[in-house]
């Protein structure tokens, strides 16, 4: 492969460094104000931008949702070395959930062109579905590899170390593919004054769902509402156990009652 293309789903999500605010209307995150790149995302711009050198060629393009025309996030990972992007940004697509998201996503995808490869992270900062990754590769029928470690790419090969809780599992497939990446499979890059300035110019296109033919989206599209959020309880103070000779009966004894042993 002389060239490859390289497609990243970015998420720009509210600073976590700031305490998040709920919108009594809808009891879903604010996300009315300025929207950075979200960090686990910075490790697939740094991969995609080592496949495209390793390649010799190509180039690495973004897509992201966010409301009120947002780019922030998306400069920044212009500013690392990415080409161009496509943002849906859209008032309609407010309550939409994964697999709605997916959808969005995936349709922008195909409105940035054919790509080899497309990276997304293990999950979201500010959600933690852990399902869109998936999602987008079985709307758009490319296989998905998981929990990427490691990634390379040996002509029309993709060839993956997947995490596991034993160690990794040795994945291959074909491309174009979809393979979501976990944090530290590279060191992200900071970006240089030069591409800061360089990614002000940079393309990018903002569309909305009607524009991707995607609907319905939103709370219609999700089917559901959140009704309620309230504080998660306290911690109790735990049982203390002096050990006077008998100790460990009594820990046995409070196992039996929670059915652990």
């Amino acid at each position: 492969m002389a060239a490859m293309d390289v497609i990243v789903c970015v998420k720009q999500i509210p600073d976590p460094a700031l305490p998040g605010e709920l919108d009594p209307s809808t009891n879903t995150l604010k996300r009315d104000g300025k929207l950075i790149l979200d960090e686990s995302d910075s490790y697939g711009v740094e991969m995609a931008l080592q496949l495209v050198d390793a390649a010799g060629g190509g180039e690495v393009g973004l897509v992201s949702m966010a409301p009120n025309g947002e780019v922030a996030g998306l400069r920044t990972a212009l500013a690392m070395g990415a080409a161009k992007g496509v943002l849906v940004s859209d008032p309609e697509l407010a309550g939409s959930d994964a697999l709605t998201t997916a959808k969005v996503l995936a349709a922008a995808i195909q409105r940035l062109g054919n790509a080899d490869l497309i990276i997304a992270a293990t999950e979201s900062s500010d959600g933690y579905t852990g399902t869109v990754p998936e999602q987008i590769a079985e709307v758009l029928g490319l296989p998905s590899v998981t929990f990427a470690k490691s990634v390379a790419v040996d002509g029309e090969t993709l060839k993956v170390n997947r995490q596991t809780e034993a160690g990794y599992d040795e994945v291959e497939c074909s491309l174009p593919a979809v393979v979501s990446v976990t944090a530290g499979v590279v060191e992200p890059r900071y970006p240089s004054f030069k591409g800061i300035m360089a990614a002000k110019s940079k393309p990018v296109e903002q569309v909305t769902a009607a524009d991707l033919g995607v609907t319905p989206v939103g709370w219609a599209g999700a089917g559901q509402e959140i009704v309620d959020v309230a504080q998660a309880p306290a911690r109790e103070a735990g049982e203390i156990v002096e050990d006077d000779g008998e100790a460990h009966l009594k820990i046995v004894a409070f196992l039996e009652d929670l059915k652990v042993v």
